[in-house]
């Protein structure tokens, strides 16, 4: 640096001499500054000889730190230094794995330095999040909850009564599914948007796993109690994952997975609806679409009813061409909201006074009328009952926390604000918990009615207390009107809202961006439509497994080169003028190296070198003389990695090729000083980045730089 410093100065004392003094005595000044310049140049040195000898002592103290970290090297003066972090604790280290593993987000730091009144209601606020946010409400907000609580209620009203049916349970427990769960959502849960109740999806879902056990009709009480005995489970498992702050679990599903399954889920409904829709009083109890057409058009001549089908075509056609006004006008979102109930009105009064229902009409008769009765005393505690509906509940509710976090995810990041998936786990596995001791089946977040609370302005989930007050009305006084309302115009609403759920776009962009992710996706869709929804889930998730276990076990790797007239080395088939070193092989690793991936890294990398050898062997080119292994992309290495590396090194030597490594991160540092592989390869071939390694390694490349 000192000589660059000299360097300019003489420049610029020329510069002075050349441009200001001239003549005889000019020359003569300018020759007496060059001897001034380089007097400095002597000047400079001496410092800093002075400098080194001052800071000798010192060196000399850190010496084992510096061997460490300091590579030297004949061909160049300077290479960085590899920085090796200082030794934790173990307890220190434990807990900081912890922390990142479990506690990411630090749910402790409002805590700190705050006296114990202020923690206590910190506390509190944590758990009951309406606390925090309630201090802030006012007629303002409350105006936007109460107009979107209202839509909303028109909306779950109907669709409750159809999905307790897809359950294949009495209609009034879908009502009391839309009752009590959104109350304790209303204080527990940190989602502004999202509407909670029952959904098609689950319903569909349990309503086919609980009557592989029980029939719903001939062992109604038993098939009633095991649906409780799932909801209580299915809490169960969403709070335990809240509190032991497992939501990562749930990330298990893939994006794509979901998409196919609910795809599939949605036509699956939506052919269960063909016995309301066109009047079938015989159907089959499958729900693979073969088994379903099967018994559609054996039907065709003595089960369809046309009455029915003319009601129910005529109201789908009505629910269709609202959905459709509303997604034109955004401004006429609450049109396909109310639509469903001026539906079911309609349709009734028709029913009612035609009396359709002597024609053949299916009609929903006896709702019971009242709020929620006590259920706590039907769960299934002990016998095998109990483990058949911990197993139903666990599916149902992982499937149900899924829908719900995506739907709060989706509409948070629309507000620009953060939900604690945690926080909403916690509260969905409460609601569930308590629901099951009040009659009511799983309930989750409902993305159509998401949506509309969304467009209708809610501010808080105080939309959430206005529809359960509602549902509360109508349970007490209103379900006696639902007495003559045709089931084909359920059908209708339930056929209309599923249609939604069958996101053809995500299926084309998930084909253009990843074919795997893709197979994934059809996997899931045909899996629910071609056998059940329980195949179709069990092929998501073994699925999204399999991709996980492809690419921890199958680790990509890259040829590296260098970027012409720079010193930076990237992926030679991403970039492809970038040029292999003479000598030099530089490999990429782009993963953790664990005991599930190190042999196969292992033998990729010596594949790499072999089929390089062939090719300079064919084309007469001097052999590969070191092989550098890029680790800045591997985040972690284990034992097996380790040995993996060992074993690695000795087939080199036996090929007389040196192996180096590039930018190691701090863990994976301390573990390779830990088993004392820097001794084996030599300290002083490791480096902090490739081109460090390449101006050791092949000291020309200075030269075309």
């Amino acid at each position: 640096m000192g000589y660059r410093l000299v360097g300019d100065s003489f420049r610029y004392y020329r510069c002075i001499g050349e441009s200001t003094i001239s003549g005889v005595h000019g020359r003569h000044m300018y020759d007496w500054m060059k001897v001034v310049c380089y007097s400095s140049v002597i000047s400079e040195f001496v410092k800093l000889s002075i400098t080194t000898m001052a800071h000798q002592d010192k060196d000399h103290e850190t010496k084992d730190m510096e061997t460490r970290t300091f590579i030297p090297s004949q061909n160049v003066p300077y290479i960085h230094k590899v920085g090796i972090p200082p030794k934790q604790g173990l307890l220190k280290e434990f807990k900081t794995t912890v922390k990142e593993t479990f506690f990411s987000d630090d749910p402790l730091r409002p805590f700190k330095d705050q006296p114990k009144s202020r923690q206590f209601m910190l506390g509190l606020q944590a758990v009951f999040p309406i606390l925090e946010w309630g201090r802030n409400y006012n007629l303002k907000k409350f105006r936007g909850d109460l107009i979107a609580g209202l839509t909303i209620a028109s909306l779950c009203i109907p669709q409750d009564i159809g999905y307790s049916r897809l359950a294949n349970l009495p209609p009034q427990f879908g009502l009391y599914s839309s009752f009590v769960p959104p109350l304790i959502y209303a204080f527990m849960g940190s989602s502004r948007d999202i509407a909670i109740g029952p959904v098609a999806v689950v319903s569909l879902l349990l309503g086919t796993l609980l009557q592989n056990e029980f029939d719903p009709v001939n062992d109604a009480v038993e098939y009633r109690r095991l649906a409780f005995t799932a909801t209580f489970f299915a809490g169960i498992t969403q709070a335990t994952l809240g509190v032991l702050r497992l939501g990562f679990l749930i990330d298990f599903l893939s994006h794509a997975a979901v998409v196919g399954f609910m795809g599939g889920a949605a036509i699956t409904i939506a052919l269960q609806q063909l016995k309301g829709f066109l009047g079938i009083k015989h159907f089959t109890k499958k729900t693979d679409i073969i088994s379903v057409m099967k018994s559609v058009f054996g039907s065709i001549d003595h089960g369809w009813n046309w009455q029915t089908i003319v009601i129910g075509a005529s109201f789908l056609a009505f629910l269709l061409s609202a959905k459709y006004l509303s997604k034109k006008n955004k401004k006429l979102f609450w049109v396909s909201a109310i639509a469903p109930l001026i539906s079911v009105i309609l349709s009734t009064l028709f029913v009612y006074i035609t009396h359709a229902d002597k024609q053949g009409v299916a009609i929903v008769k006896h709702i019971e009328k009242g709020i929620n009765p006590p259920s706590v005393n039907e769960i299934y505690f002990t016998g095998d009952n109990l483990l058949k509906g911990f197993r139903i509940g666990i599916v149902a509710g992982m499937i149900a926390l899924t829908e719900a976090v995506a739907i709060g995810r989706t509409f948070a990041s629309m507000k620009d604000y953060q939900v604690d998936g945690n926080k909403e786990m916690i509260a969905l596995g409460t609601m569930n918990v308590v629901g099951s001791m009040t009659s009511c089946y799983v309930a989750t977040g409902s993305f159509s009615r998401s949506a509309v609370n969304y467009m209708a302005g809610c501010q808080t989930a105080v939309s959430n207390i206005v529809m359960s007050l509602v549902v509360f009305l109508t349970l007490k006084f209103l379900t006696p009107l639902f007495e003559y309302t045709p089931n084909a115009i359920l059908s209708s609403i339930i056929i209309s809202a599923v249609i939604g759920l069958i996101d053809y776009e995500a299926a084309i962009l998930i084909w253009k961006i990843d074919k795997f992710d893709f197979v994934a996706c059809l996997g899931a869709f045909l899996g629910v439509v071609f056998a059940s929804v329980e195949i179709g889930l069990l092929i998501a998730v073994s699925i999204s497994f399999a991709k996980i276990l492809l690419q921890v076990t199958r680790p990509r790797t890259a040829i590296l080169g260098r970027i012409p007239m720079t010193t930076v080395y990237r992926n030679i088939q991403q970039y492809p003028e970038a040029t292999k070193v003479p000598g030099v092989l530089i490999v990429r690793v782009d993963s953790a190296i664990y005991f599930s991936n190190s042999n196969y890294t292992k033998e990729r990398i010596l594949r790499w070198l072999t089929e390089e050898e062939d090719h300079l062997r064919a084309t007469y080119q001097p052999k590969v003389q070191s092989l550098i292994i890029e680790m800045s992309p591997v985040t972690d290495i284990d034992t097996s990695g380790i040995h993996a590396f060992e074993e690695l090194y000795r087939s080199l030597v036996k090929r007389d090729v040196q192996l180096v490594l590039a930018n190691p991160g701090r863990l994976v540092l301390d573990k390779l000083y830990a088993s004392g592989f820097p001794d084996l390869i030599g300290e002083n071939k490791i480096f902090l980045t490739v081109a460090d390694a390449v101006l050791t390694c092949a000291p020309k490349i200075l030269q075309q730089v």
